[in-house]
């Protein structure tokens, strides 16, 4: 314990070591406190004045400072008027140098100025020579030019009066050949209206058969050797046409056929017919006899500009059919086998591809009867071997049931011998007072038996 004097009353009192270390603390922090701030005042002031004494010192070091920049800008003006006077001689000199060289560049040029003048005269003067020179070339060569295409003019002209009077002469050949024609046409005309004038109306249309068939036999056996070309006679389904034109290859083949119809009639004839009138007919008796292509000869429409300009394609009103004029018969024949001459060889093309796609045909029929049989068969397999197959899964259930009531009686017997190997007479006499009573009697009556 210690004992502390008040400093304000003078009285004394008692306190134990915490409360008197807690009173030494404060004492001493307020202390510490004041000497901290005693300190801090004090490096205060201390600061203050190396402040101060920095200040002067950077003052005085400035105005020193300022004084020799001072002498130095004094000594840098003197230096630089000094310069600026020899700047000033040496610009004076150089001037003086510029003049003297101005001058003698002038003179330098003047006389380069006069060589050139010389030298220009002479190249022109020269130059002047040779234009005369060139321009002398050049009109004689002109001239020759000229003296040359006044002779090809010339040329030009007795060739073109040539070829005037040769085109002049041919054309009289001509137009007398023309007028030649002209009057043996009138007079075929003439004649054949003469002609059509004595025949009747059937021997006008036979007159163009046997003139078709007349020009045909001309050429048969050179042109056609194995072509048929007669007249159509059967007429067991109602109609006919007039000829019918086949032509075999040396294997048999049919090259081409063509029905015929020969149309005509007399000048005098009360009504005209016009050749589509024919056209059903002719498609009719073309489908009839199998032929290929259906041809009209006729001479009806005789002004006609479509049926005069030659052969006329009237596929678009029936099919394979063609109207001609007498003189295009046999040229038409030709242009209709020719044609299908060319096409022979892409018809044997395609009967080969018909072959090979029958035969490719059999073979995937075969490939699918056995498919068919090979599935129908797979088929019967498989329901007997997955009927197989489901007698054994329920052998397989039926045997797992057996196995799962033989495990669980063995799960049975076992829980059952487990309970028996238990089974002890302190559990038998177990909450049943009687049965204990009666053992422990046993067993005393045995204790005392042994005794």
């Amino acid at each position: 314990m210690n004992e502390i004097k008040c400093p304000h009353c003078g009285g004394m009192f008692t306190i134990d070591e915490a409360g008197f270390a807690a009173i030494l603390k404060q004492v001493r922090d307020a202390e510490f406190d004041k000497e901290v701030r005693r300190h801090a005042d004090l490096l205060e002031t201390e600061k203050r004045q190396a402040v101060e004494l920095a200040v002067a010192q950077a003052l005085g070091d400035a105005q020193g400072a300022a004084a020799q920049k001072e002498a130095r800008i004094a000594e840098l003006e003197a230096r630089l008027e000094a310069a600026a006077r020899e700047r000033e001689s040496e610009a004076r000199l150089a001037q003086a140098e510029r003049e003297r060289a101005l001058a003698d560049a002038a003179a330098a040029k003047d006389a380069r100025i006069a060589e050139l003048e010389q030298r220009l005269s002479a190249q022109q003067r020269a130059n002047e020579a040779e234009k005369q020179l060139a321009v002398q070339q050049a009109r004689s060569a002109l001239e020759r030019e000229r003296d040359e295409l006044a002779a090809q003019v010339k040329l030009k002209d007795a060739e073109k009066c040539q070829v005037a009077s040769a085109l002049k002469e041919q054309l009289a050949i001509e137009l007398k050949a023309k007028d030649d024609i002209i009057a043996y046409k009138e007079g075929e005309i003439e004649r054949y209206k003469d002609m059509k004038a004595r025949l009747s109306t059937k021997l006008v249309g036979e007159s163009l058969e046997q003139h078709c068939e007349v020009e045909f036999n001309k050429i048969r056996a050179t042109a056609f050797p194995r072509a048929y070309f007669e007249k159509d006679n059967d007429a067991s389904e109602g109609s006919k046409g007039d000829f019918i034109f086949r032509e075999r290859d040396e294997e048999g083949n049919e090259i081409v056929s063509i029905m015929f119809e020969m149309k005509n009639e007399s000048d005098e004839s009360a009504y005209r017919h016009k050749n589509e009138d024919f056209f059903k007919k002719l498609d009719a008796d073309r489908t009839k006899k199998g032929c290929e292509y259906a041809v009209l000869v006729t001479l009806l429409e005789p002004e006609s500009e479509l049926y005069n300009q030659g052969i006329v394609d009237v596929s678009y009103r029936f099919e394979k059919m063609y109207v001609i004029r007498p003189q295009f018969f046999i040229p038409m024949i030709s242009i209709l086998r020719n044609a299908a001459l060319n096409s022979m060889a892409y018809k044997a093309e395609l009967a080969v591809v018909r072959n090979q796609n029958i035969d490719i045909t059999n073979f995937e029929e075969s490939m699918e009867s056995f498919k068919a049989g090979f599935a129908r068969n797979y088929d019967l397999a498989s329901r007997k071997f997955q009927t197989a197959i489901d007698e054994i899964d329920k052998t397989i259930l039926h045997l797992q049931k057996t196995k799962d009531a033989l495990v669980s009686s063995e799960n049975n017997l076992r829980l059952a011998n487990n309970k028996a190997q238990d089974l002890t007479i302190k559990r038998l006499t177990r909450k049943n007072p009687t049965m204990k009573a009666a053992f422990e009697a046993l067993k005393a009556d045995q204790d005392g038996d042994e005794s």
